[in-house]
């Protein structure tokens, strides 16, 4: 099993730790050295586990052999108590102003309507109740994720805040990263994805295309391996085109489809099945410059609690074999 460096300081727990609640582990001496320390940090977002970041909630957790703890104590924006973060129905809404809305979508609801689902709830629908007080708006998604995937979207509340943004997007200035779980280990173990790929409104996917065919457009994507397991990898992949199912697609056209994928597949490779509901993605990290005062504004989005406790199985297993 592989690691690439992260912010901080981490550990692995070992069997003699196991079954410690978290704050207690953080507090001995060459961690963060007192319980009100340690409180302190958890309160501020400075501690993951698992690559998930913890809250006052996960205090008393009980951890298991295995377990990796981060300790990020000059994490950007965390020199502060940090505020909670605002619900709107299954939203996490992280950020807003009189511009925008940034929030973190959970996996299984729609980015925007659509014409052949008209019952079904999309992100639109949540945030046009949220805004209901403040007069009419009509809140507009500036870039989409898939239903199935979570993570971090920017929504415009004025059509001039839309458009500045939209530009950036298009003008691959937006920084969009996302993590994901992939079958087998890719090699090498950081490069660039570059595919001529078309949307095929029969079969409602995305395929690869010749170089030159005039039908598609270019899809390109910066990936590298953080975690390898067993017969699986947790990858950052970052977007420098936005393409509909880029990800998806560029990983299975590799022989490396997401784990819990169940249309962009490789079939008869002889993979021993992980399951998992859904297709292992989730946009992590989103950056770009505020629409007014040009402000450079990232967000972070923990990985959600189904892909966390995904990654943790995946890596109690590898130990398990070694």
């Amino acid at each position: 099993m592989t690691d690439r460096r992260r912010p901080g300081l981490e550990w692995q727990v070992v069997d003699a730790d196991a079954g410690m609640r978290l704050d207690a582990f953080l507090a001995v001496e060459g961690r963060a050295g007192s319980r009100g320390r340690a409180t302190r940090a958890i309160t501020r977002g400075q501690v993951f586990l698992d690559d998930r970041e913890v809250t006052t909630a996960d205090a008393g957790q009980r951890l298991a052999s295995g377990d990796r703890v981060r300790l990020w104590l000059d994490r950007p924006g965390s020199a502060t108590r940090r505020s909670s973060v605002r619900s709107v129905g299954p939203l996490e809404i992280l950020y807003e102003d009189a511009a925008l809305l940034v929030i973190n979508k959970p996996a299984g609801l729609l980015s925007v309507p659509l014409p052949r689902k008209p019952d079904e709830p999309a992100v639109t629908d949540y945030l046009e109740r949220h805004l209901r007080s403040r007069g009419k708006q009509q809140p507009q998604v500036v870039h989409r994720i898939d239903r199935d995937t979570s993570g971090l979207l920017v929504v415009a509340r004025t059509g001039p805040a839309a458009g500045v943004l939209k530009a950036q997007f298009e003008a691959r200035e937006a920084e969009r990263v996302y993590q994901a779980v992939v079958y087998g280990h890719p090699e090498p173990a950081s490069g660039t994805w570059r595919d001529r790929i078309a949307w095929d409104d029969r079969i409602m996917l995305q395929k690869a295309v010749a170089p030159g065919d005039r039908r598609g457009s270019d899809a390109m994507s910066r990936y590298a391996v953080v975690e390898e397991f067993e017969d699986s990898a947790l990858l950052e992949v970052q977007l420098v085109s936005g393409k509909r199912n880029q990800i998806r697609l560029q990983a299975q056209l590799r022989g490396h489809p997401l784990v819990g994928e169940q249309r962009y597949t490789v079939e008869g490779d002889g993979r021993e099945e992980i399951p998992f509901k859904r297709q292992a993605l989730h946009a992590w990290k989103l950056g770009f410059r505020h629409p007014t005062d040009r402000r450079e504004l990232t967000f972070e989005a923990p990985l959600p609690i189904d892909m966390a406790k995904l990654i943790r199985r995946l890596r109690h297993s590898a130990a398990a074999r070694t």
